[in-house]
């Protein structure tokens, strides 16, 4: 290999010339951004931001798939309507159904279970634990050994981070491999509905308004944890009483206007910013297109076998919003390929970067091989997944998954816990049973057979398929009896198979049991040739991420991992934006907004309520004095992705004035490629919320419980 051009520990150093705005940073940065940070006027000490355990960062949590913030001091937590969308509906009936008529508890016992399977997560402590995962890796071992090694001693920093049963901890990694960090999170498990206004609200504008601008939602949601009588976290239990949260956010009713500096906290996903160009391409001509087809086809299937019955329609309303969410994103990044050469941007990066690299080595050679072997498993990466994605396809059935799942488990516990496959380990069977005992709500069998006949003829077109796959699956007709002889459809059985052995399955006659013992070898030749790749990319990107982040320093550009899921920040400013020519958007709507939109037909219904308080404007403290009105949602062009819905958007004081959740349409190549000139995010203004609360869903309970900074001196008390 090539002589290593940057030690690990020289990445806690980031030049001095930052491009502001752009940067998801780990908190531990922060203090080497401290120039940055005042420059655009944040007062908040650096080093306070980099401390989990001081204000505002021990107020920010993850739901596991969201952002949000504690708000008071009794377990109150704020985050996206659509990051509750699923406690809503599980909670949701034709009769009785929250999405559309809202949900709000006067008092703690009227607040409703979030779902066995919600989680809040409070990280406490982060630990760079590289070394324990990478020193004494030879460069001889195979793919796959090299990454059940790696996989066997995250598990061990795992096992030794969870002791105390109140946490859950993970080791991702960052930079692609080249830095791993031990997170430890407690993990709150009893998790209540408290307050979600209406979708007229919550989700105006449906999704033709999705990733559009400007934007007229209200996208908030109300949350409590609790947890055991001794502080700690515990199974639902009616006993159990709301958590002390050691800090929570002041919300700020002050408001904020153009070039105002914001600080955001969240979640963020993934981002692909160091992908290479051959990677870009793929995703551009055969990824992306092929899985919009999917999801599309998907939503169609949905639709046709739910039309006409509400309760269908209310079980699956949670999983169309995902798929839509999930396209809109998607497609929006084949435009924004389509519409800015991203990867011919990038073909001039890389090109820069590998002469650089050449003519820095003192083995020239070396670096050549390196890139050469690079290039080969990237390309062996992206053949992989399309076999991955066409399986995923020809299996599109929460019947097979879950029936999958199980007897996978049953495989899995006959070996000693340590040396179980990560899902399936002791800490893994409550999110397993979580998973079955969703179907409850979420499952029709005539819609997930009319899902799986639609997806296995889309299979049948698609030009990978993996091998030996064809002859175990079944024909289209063929599909339709397995939903007439299984009995997974019930929840307490489906639930009883996590108790059962490897022999009971074999000796089973149900049928999607039967259908998962058939694909198993399959669905395992594929993750073992995943693990394959991925060990070898585990090889060769960490030394390829070493080298790029030594030129990106060289030139000044700022170096930050790339999204995973992990705690982060960002920052910027309050701002408009010109997305073609001729065209500037304003960073500002207003309520005035929802009325013009107001057609009276779905997305664009607003409650008569609120379109009577926009009519008799009812504005009181939340006005603003330069708008005239109540503002709605606000741009900024903080560096954001999926998984920052809910972040905490706050002033430059740390004090709460907006949500993100979600960005401009022409923002969403972000992922690969930071343009400042377009890019921006989406939030909603605190005072809309408050707003809402007061004049049109008369919160009382839940406004007087927070800690409210109001305009001239009204106190939350009044």
């Amino acid at each position: 290999m090539f002589k290593r051009l940057v030690l690990p520990a020289a990445l806690l150093a980031i030049s001095a010339q930052v491009q502001a705005d752009e940067g998801q940073w780990q908190p531990y940065q922060l203090p080497q951004l401290k120039a940055e940070l005042k420059k655009i006027g944040i007062s908040i000490p650096a080093e306070k931001l980099a401390d989990l355990s001081k204000h505002p960062m021990s107020a920010i949590v993850s739901t596991g798939g969201c952002s949000a913030s504690f708000v008071s001091n009794e377990g109150l937590i704020v985050t996206n309507h659509h990051c509750a969308y699923d406690a809503i509906q599980r909670n949701s009936s034709a009769k009785k159904n929250y999405i559309n008529d809202g949900f709000l508890a006067k008092t703690r016992a009227e607040e409703l279970p979030a779902g066995e399977s919600t989680r809040i997560y409070i990280t406490d402590k982060v630990d760079n634990v590289t070394k324990e995962i990478t020193q004494g890796l030879g460069a001889n071992l195979s793919g796959r050994e090299r990454r059940e090694q790696i996989q066997s001693r995250i598990k061990k920093l795992i096992a030794d981070c969870e002791q105390d049963k109140a946490y859950r901890c993970s080791v991702p990694s960052f930079h692609r491999g080249l830095e791993y960090y031990r997170i430890r999170q407690m993990m709150i498990r009893d998790v209540r509905l408290v307050y979600a206004p209406p979708d007229m609200i919550g989700n105006y504008g449906g999704d033709i308004d999705n990733f559009e601008w400007p934007r007229h939602t209200g996208d908030f949601s109300f949350i409590r944890a609790y947890v055991g009588k001794d502080g700690r976290p515990a199974d639902p239990s009616p006993d159990n009483v709301p958590y002390k949260s050691k800090d929570f956010l002041v919300v700020s009713a002050e408001g904020i206007k153009n070039g105002d500096p914001i600080l955001l906290a969240g979640y963020p996903g993934r981002t692909s910013r160091y992908k290479l160009p051959s990677e870009i391409r793929f995703a551009r001509d055969t990824d992306y297109p092929v899985r919009a087809a999917e999801m599309l086809a998907d939503i169609a299937t949905i639709e046709a076998a739910t039309k006409g019955n509400a309760d269908d329609e209310v079980r699956y309303a949670s999983v169309v919003k995902g798929i839509n969410n999930r396209l809109k994103k998607t497609q929006g990044l084949i435009d924004g390929f389509a519409r800015k050469d991203i990867a011919a941007i990038k073909d001039g990066q890389d090109a820069a970067f590998r002469n650089w690299l050449i003519g820095s080595s003192k083995t020239p050679a070396e670096a050549k091989g390196l890139l050469a072997k690079l290039d080969a498993i990237i390309a062996e990466d992206m053949a992989l997944s399309q076999e991955e994605l066409a399986y995923g396809v020809a299996t599109n059935s929460d019947l097979f998954n879950s029936a999958r799942a199980l007897y996978r488990l049953a495989i899995e516990k006959e070996k000693p816990n340590a040396q179980r496959e990560s899902g399936y380990q002791e800490r893994d069977l409550a999110f397993i049973k979580g998973r079955l005992s969703r179907l409850e709500q979420s499952f029709v069998s005539k819609v997930d057979q009319a899902r799986l006949q639609a997806a296995l003829q889309r299979y049948a077109k698609m030009a990978k398929h993996p091998q030996g796959l064809d002859a175990l699956l079944p024909s289209v007709e063929a599909a339709a009896d397995l939903y007439q002889k299984t009995q997974l459809t019930d929840t307490a059985k489906r639930l009883a198979w996590m108790e059962k052995d490897r022999a009971a399955f074999q000796q089973s006659d149900d049928a999607f049991i039967q259908l998962a013992l058939k694909l198993h070898d399959i669905g395992m030749s594929l993750e073992n040739r995943r693990k394959e790749v991925d060990g070898q990319l585990d090889f060769i990107i960490p030394q390829y991420m070493e080298a790029v982040i030594a030129w990106k320093k060289s030139e000044g550009k700022p170096v930050y991992p790339d999204a995973n899921s992990t705690l982060r920040v960002t920052y910027g400013t309050v701002g408009s934006y010109s997305p073609r020519d001729g065209v500037t958007k304003g960073p500002f709507t207003t309520v005035e907004g929802i009325a013009e939109k107001h057609t009276g037909k779905d997305p664009f219904i607003a409650p008569s309520n609120l379109l009577a308080a926009i009519r008799e404007q009812r504005y009181g403290v939340f006005k603003d004095p330069i708008l005239g009105t109540v503002p709605v949602d606000f741009l900024t062009s903080a560096d954001t992705t999926g998984g920052n819905s809910g972040s905490a958007v706050m002033n430059k004081r740390g004090e709460l004035i907006g949500l993100n959740f979600d960005s401009t349409y022409e923002s969403i190549t972000k992922d690969w490629y930071f343009d400042p000139k377009i890019t921006r995010a989406i939030h909603m203004d605190i005072r809309y919320m408050l707003w809402v609360m007061k004049e049109v869903d008369h919160a009382d309970n839940i406004l007087k419980e927070m800690t409210i900074k109001y305009p001239r001196g009204v106190s939350n008390k009044k």
